[in-house]
């Protein structure tokens, strides 16, 4: 009925009607020759059967064991592919397991369950399970371990005779009477989680970490006693506080266990799951805090909310019919139906928010917790943490895993591509895939992921194609023209996608084809690169096209030149009329003779008011009525005369003819000539690009210092000159320190004389209430408030008690402007004074004590004017660079804070313009000291060292690195040089600085020697002095900046700060208030 092979000896199992099992020896194969001797064998003669029959070659495979055990006639005997086992299916209902040694077989135990006749039976290839089926119309899975059935899968009209296993995925095929199925037994995505730079995930019955950064895949928990039997874990959730993992299966109706996962690598056996005890029956459970759980009963459609004990101290009741819940946030739910999603709320117990989706599997949050990815068996949904904002993508394919990279764009995976997805919905093919991968990490160009049996892999792609379009949704130009200008980022796709969302002006910058740059060139109003194509093509229609986007942005000489080259002569003869062109109308009436055209002819003599000529038009063409009243109207009447006579006429003939008064009609005098200007209609200005293209803003290798993902990526030059308008100052202030009096322009408090009269006028016993501004000094404990309100001196006190301010005049600015951006004025009646409005920051807030003024400065804006000194430094502008960090530190002291978090970006921006101060004055130093003592090299050399040691962002400290190479290898000092070039290359250049780095090092390590010594030791931590510009090696005495907290050596304390020049070295400051 069956024969096998064994997988590695040499030997055959077969199953027989004679209720037997056979296992042959065919050594024997391997020792003679069909050919050798007389017969088989090398036996002499042969047996009586001819050549070529079955009984030939009988004699080389003898009967090692026959096995009896079953009643009835045997289907099917199969070895197992590692184990010394053979497995057998018969048709007396049973299955029976045999195992052999060398010498002998047995019968090791039987499976019983079938109701029929068993077909066929197989091991499992990777685990210990058995695989029947039957004419009862069941496929069976049983426990090898066991020998209990685990699974039955019924068919109701056909039975099953044959079974298979796919020798390396895990695929099963059957035959029945209509035909075969293919089908798993169990999932192969393994359960993971990821937390920071560890994958933790389960991966032969255990659960394993993996370094991101270092490779290092360890052992940490055994879980082969996790369910009966053992199933892979369907999911795995990870509590970083207190390092332990909820691991959930299918099998049992849904189990869960908490276990916690040991603080190091251990040696020897590993911890099993089950010592820690923690279980229950749920289909679904995660963390949802640092020390409670949620677990999913769907069997009940109840929410249990358990600590870490595994005891219950909150039960939830869903809004509908949940099939699978999902982390939402801290003390938050993400439940899923099968139309919807809902975010709930535990502590409050209500729905926060809803979504219309289909069934969800799978729940991916970005790092910073502001988007999550929802992903069906084939859609993904992209929203945002409170559900405000969604966009749905669809697949044909089915989806297998997603992650976020670190600019907000997620990667996920289908069977066989590697895919993205951008936020508002856009997506694309990233690769393609031979096997289905699963991902768990997306860092830079590199995708970390799990194959299909839980091995870590990493696959290289290029995210190009992602980042621009994400550049181009967040309008962060720089990027868009560094990939423009380093990619070969080309085709008819990215093309029309830029067509489609309304850039064709980017497009223009792609593409080659003359038709095609023609075409962007129309729509985007760019009529240099349209008039040049144009003259490639020469095509009436494209030069008709050329001249209606010209004259709709008034360009009326492109416009002439394209109806020159379409001989369009009446067109020209209109415009030439429109731009008061009347030496050009006289060349067309010219023109129009030569023709021979009447029509031409008439309007250009009507253009130019030439009379007689309309009249000899009207003549050659014989209307001679018309002519006749035509000079008869223009007072030419012995001309009418001669036409009369010309058409036999005489004064008589037309008696009856009434008489007209002479025209008024005259060419409108010419006001202003536009023969050699355009009309300003549509002033089309010169867009980023041209500018950046025109100019080489960007070399090609540099990459700018603000990508995708970086807090201040997405500003627009928009909004950075709606920052840098703001700081503006209507008039010029005066030179050095300023008072404020009752003479001032701006007048905090009214002179007592109005107070008396306006309590005069109030009447007996009213009082004015609290001003406005008064209350903003009462509430706030912020200097931008106090300033705000006008209460100058009381923020300069608090600015000098919180940073150590004490130079004031250079904010003077700052403060007028401020103010003028918190206060409105409204003239109701012309007679009298305007009325003074305040302008609050929260506009539905009106209890006293609560009132603010507007925040008149934005973090993000002060943020954009630190992004336009980046692009000082880029553009090696240090004097505007330098005037531009200190002015973010002046607009810093009166920011508005209302969170830790922008409390964080604050100091963040502080330090970072702190840093890039003092770098760029060390630069400028050293630039002073370079020309005006061009003998002091050993100073150059370590002001050059020590600009390398400011915190800046790479591509920043790429430049400070090649220049301080470059200074210290024309000094012959080969060995700092060499130090500098290996620092260079951590920060990965481009090639062709990478090649220019190791001829320096090669360079060093032929010559490690230092012709000039400088005070410079990069092996010692030191920080820089502000004023000196020397080293203060740590331990070394030092004194600090109260504001930005620089470092000064101890006998400058008191002294100005010469970075900001606004605070006073060393003094006592309380720093900022936490307000909110």
């Amino acid at each position: 009925m069956s024969a096998q092979f064994h997988p590695k000896d040499d030997l055959v199992v077969s199953a027989s009607m004679d209720q037997t099992v056979r296992v042959w020896d065919i050594s024997g194969l391997r020792k003679g020759s069909q050919h050798a001797g007389g017969g088989p064998g090398g036996h002499p003669g042969g047996s009586s059967g001819g050549p070529g029959t079955f009984e030939t070659f009988d004699s080389f495979s003898t009967v090692k064991y026959v096995l009896e055990g079953h009643d009835r006639g045997v289907n099917s005997a199969m070895f197992h592919p590692t184990l010394p086992l053979i497995i057998s299916a018969a048709d007396d209902r049973v299955i029976k397991i045999w195992r052999m040694s060398e010498t002998k077989a047995w019968e090791v135990d039987s499976c019983r369950g079938h109701f029929n006749n068993v077909s066929s039976a197989l091991f499992h290839p990777k685990h210990e399970l058995i695989v029947s089926c039957g004419e009862d119309k069941t496929v069976r899975v049983w426990d090898l371990a066991k020998r209990t059935a685990i699974q039955t899968f019924r068919r109701e009209q056909d039975r099953f005779w044959i079974l298979a296993a796919h020798p390396n995925l895990n695929l099963f095929a059957a035959g029945h009477d209509s035909g075969l199925i293919v089908f798993k037994l169990e999932r192969e995505r393994p359960a993971f989680s990821v937390h920071q730079d560890t994958l933790y995930y389960v991966r032969d019955k255990y659960v394993r970490s993996y370094d991101f950064n270092t490779g290092a895949d360890i052992g940490l928990l055994s879980v082969r006693k996790f369910g009966s039997p053992y199933v892979p874990p369907r999911t795995l959730s990870f509590n970083p506080a207190e390092r332990a993992v909820i691991l959930t299966i299918s099998s049992d109706n849904g189990l869960y266990e908490l276990a916690s996962l040991p603080q190091q690598a251990q040696s020897g056996d590993l911890k099993d799951s089950s010592v820690d005890g923690k279980k229950g029956n749920g289909q679904s459970s995660i963390f949802v805090a640092r020390n409670r759980f949620a677990v999913l009963d769907k069997a009940k459609q109840m929410i249990e909310i358990r600590d870490l004990s595994n005891t219950v101290v909150k039960t939830i009741t869903g809004p509908f019919v949940t099939n699978e819940i999902f982390y939402g946030g801290t003390a938050s739910l993400i439940l899923s139906s099968t139309t919807s999603v809902v975010l709930y709320d535990i502590q409050q117990g209500k729905t926060i928010a809803e979504l219309n989706s289909p069934p969800v599997k799978y729940v991916v949050w970005s790092a910073d917790n502001s988007l999550v990815a929802l992903m069906g068996k084939h859609t993904i949904t992209i929203a945002n943490k409170n559900f405000s904002s969604s966009s749905l993508i669809h697949e044909t394919i089915r989806i297998k895993s997603g992650a976020w990279d670190d600019s907000g764009v997620f990667i996920y995976s289908t069977l066989n591509h590697v895919k993205y997805c951008l936020p508002q919905g856009d997506h694309g093919v990233i690769c393609t895939l031979d096997n289905p991968v699963y991902l768990t990490r997306i860092k830079g160009k590199t995708v970390h992921c799990l194959d299909r049996s839980a091995r870590p892999r990493t696959i290289t792609f290029d995210p190009t194609e992602y980042r621009f379009k994400l550049a181009l949704l967040r309008n962060n130009y720089e990027e868009m023209l560094y990939i423009i200008r380093t990619s070969t980022l080309m085709g008819q796709s990215i093309i029309a996608y830029l067509q489609q969302k309304g850039f064709p002006e980017i497009a223009l910058h792609f593409v080659q084809d003359t038709n095609t740059r023609f075409e962007l060139a129309i729509e985007c109003g760019n009529l240099d690169v349209a008039m040049k194509t144009a003259k490639e093509i020469d095509r009436t229609e494209c030069w008709d096209r050329l001249a209606q986007q010209a004259l709709k942005q008034g360009n009326h000489k492109i416009a002439e030149k394209a109806y020159q080259q379409m001989k369009n002569f009446d067109k020209l003869s209109f415009l030439y009329l429109a731009t008061g062109s009347t030496d050009k109308l006289s060349k067309m009436q010219k023109i129009a003779d030569a023709r021979g055209d009447p029509m031409s002819r008439f309007h250009n003599a009507l253009y130019a008011g030439d009379v007689k000529g309309r009249i000899s038009v009207l003549r050659d063409v014989g209307l001679h009525p018309l002519a006749y009243l035509t000079a008869k109207t223009n007072g030419l009447d012995e001309l009418a005369e001669e036409i009369l006579e010309a058409a036999g006429l005489t004064e008589a003939d037309i008696d009856d003819v009434p008489s007209f008064p002479s025209t008024s009609f005259n060419p409108p005098p010419i006001v202003t000539s536009t023969t050699t200007i355009n009309w300003p209609s549509i002033p089309a200005g010169e867009n980023f690009f041209d500018r950046a293209l025109a100019e080489g803003k960007f070399e090609a290798g540099a990459e700018p210092a603000y990508v995708n993902g970086d807090a201040a990526a997405g500003a627009s030059s928009a909004l950075d000159a709606w920052a840098r308008d703001e700081e503006a100052v209507e008039e010029n202030p005066e030179e050095g320190g300023w008072e404020l009096d009752p003479g001032d322009e701006f007048e905090v408090d009214e002179p007592a004389e109005e107070v008396e009269e306006e309590e005069e006028e109030l009447g007996a016993g009213a009082t004015p209430g609290i001003s406005e501004m008064e209350l903003w000094v009462r509430n706030s404990p912020l200097a931008a408030d106090h300033v705000a309100a006008g209460s100058f001196e009381t923020a300069m006190q608090v600015l000098n008690r919180q940073f150590g301010v004490v130079n004031f005049a250079i904010l003077k600015p700052t403060f007028i402007s401020v103010y003028r951006s918190s206060h409105t004025y409204l003239s109701p009646v012309a007679s009298l004074p305007p009325l003074r409005l305040h302008v609050r920051r929260n506009a539905l807030e009106s209890a006293p004590s609560r009132v603010l003024p507007v925040s008149a400065r934005s973090l993000q804006s002060v943020r954009s004017e630190l992004a336009e000194g980046y692009r000082f430094v880029s553009g090696n502008k240090l004097a505007e660079a330098q005037a531009t960090f200190r002015s973010v530190l002046q607009a810093l002291l009166l920011v508005v804070l209302s969170s830790d978090d922008e409390a964080k970006q604050w100091r963040d921006t502080v330090t970072a313009a702190r840093e890039y101060l003092l770098g760029v004055s060390i630069e400028l130093e050293r630039r002073r000291v370079a020309e005006a003592e061009p003998d002091n090299i050993r100073r150059v050399l370590e002001l050059a060292a020590y600009f390398t040691q400011c915190e800046m962002q790479p591509p920043h400290m790429q430049i400070a690195l090649r220049s301080a190479i470059g200074v210290f290898s024309k000094a012959n000092n080969h060995a700092h040089a060499s130090r500098f070039a290996k620092r260079l290359l951590e920060l990965n250049p481009d090639p062709k600085i990478v090649a220019q780095a190791r001829q320096r090092i090669a360079a060093g390590d032929r010559n490690p020697r230092n012709a000039v010594e400088v005070s410079y030791d990069e092996f010692t931590p030191f920080e820089i002095c502000g004023v000196t510009y020397t080293p203060i090696y740590k331990g070394s005495p030092s004194v600090h900046c109260p504001y930005t907290d620089a470092s000064f050596l101890p006998q400058f304390k008191g002294n100005l700060d010469p970075l900001t020049q606004l605070t006073e070295i060393g003094a006592p400051a309380a720093g900022l208030p936490a307000s909110w």
